[in-house]
């Protein structure tokens, strides 16, 4: 197994996820209030997926120690 494995299965779920989220919003019925809570929870949702996957292929800053040779 390697490290990318379980990085390719996470980024898989959330872009189901993130899939099913869209799909329920385009078949969500009209019109849309601006107090409708479940379609602003879809919406939060969606929002949070995409933060996710982003925060999977955002490149993590390690400080390596440097010592004098």
């Amino acid at each position: 197994m390697t490290l990318t494995s379980p990085l390719e299965t996470a980024r898989t779920a959330l872009s189901d996820a993130h899939n099913l989220i869209a799909m329920a919003i385009s078949d969500y019925p009209g019109p849309i209030s601006g107090c409708d809570a479940q379609f602003n929870h879809l919406l939060d949702t969606r929002r949070r997926l995409e933060r996710a996957r982003a925060e999977l292929d955002r490149p993590e800053f390690i400080p390596t120690p440097r010592q004098p040779g």
